[in-house]
């Protein structure tokens, strides 16, 4: 998934991995949409309630989520991806930018 979301590939935004915030490391992180991707495999399981809490600390500073199991993103790449996408447009257009407008600052 990296390597379709690294380099501004993603509609011009940029993303980080492993990205540190407060006392977390998020899976993916793009500053400017203040938008988390978490990927979920075989170390998340049995810890959803943690997870749960972790992401409602995270969100409680302004930060919107989107996870994906590890199955959906080895296996149906693609659609994950347009799942972002889709998620991009509707934080562009809550933010007033018209759909396709690429952001190069952050």
């Amino acid at each position: 998934m990296w390597n379709e979301i690294k380099g501004r590939k993603l509609r011009g935004y940029q993303f980080m991995r492993q990205k540190p915030i407060g006392e977390y490391i998020v899976d993916f992180f793009c500053s400017r949409l203040k938008l988390v991707i978490e990927i979920d495999g075989e170390s998340h399981a049995g810890k959803e309630a943690c997870d749960r809490m972790r992401q409602k600390k995270l969100e409680a500073l302004g930060l919107t989520f989107l996870r994906f199991e590890e199955l959906a993103v080895r296996y149906n790449l693609d659609r994950v991806i347009q799942s972002i996408e889709n998620r991009v447009q509707e934080i562009e257009a809550a933010a007033g930018n018209p759909p396709g407008r690429r952001e190069y600052g952050n």
